[in-house]
């Protein structure tokens, strides 16, 4: 448990038993994104590859005992610093907890985690609709990174192409 200067919320690590709830946290953020028919996640998958091949981590915010919100991460790397980083994948507070300062005490607490690990940078992604969110992260120090645009491949493209390979 990690104790946080916000009156009765505290961050913990997710673990397997909370499979179910950042399933939830998943869902409830793709549906805020208008991107939940693209949601296959199931507890299942995450005990897998997040718990059982430790593929990725979690922390869970809580606000007098009870899960308000999510980060979910994973390592990466950066060839050109030569160190390790970390990747947030998902950041969720729940609409009603939101503004008390819940997301901005567990992204700093990642920095810190960063820090920690001896990890070159923190990244993450941030819709480009999503103007509030961008807001706040450029406030507290993030920069965009100009010149680079993220290229996806999965479904269908992603079997064809991998057939390119002989």
């Amino acid at each position: 448990m990690i104790e946080t200067s916000l009156p009765d919320f505290i961050i913990r690590f997710a673990e397997k038993p909370d499979a179910p709830l950042i399933v939830k946290y998943i869902r409830d953020l793709a549906s805020y994104e208008n991107e939940l028919e693209d949601v296959t996640v199931t507890p299942e998958t995450l005990e897998k590859y997040m718990f059982d091949q430790k593929g990725a981590e979690c922390l869970i915010g809580e606000f007098n005992g009870n899960p308000v919100g999510f980060a979910f991460f994973h390592n990466s790397f950066s060839t050109f610093l030569g160190k390790p980083g970390i990747n947030l994948v998902d950041l969720y507070i729940e609409p009603d907890m939101r503004g008390r300062g819940y997301g901005k005490a567990m992204l700093s607490y990642l920095a810190k985690l960063t820090k920690e690990r001896d990890c070159g940078r923190l990244e993450w992604w941030v819709h480009d609709w999503n103007e509030s969110a961008a807001k706040h992260y450029l406030n507290w120090g993030a920069e965009m990174v100009k010149y680079i645009r993220v290229y996806r491949m999965d479904g269908q493209p992603l079997d064809k192409f991998s057939k390119e390979f002989k």
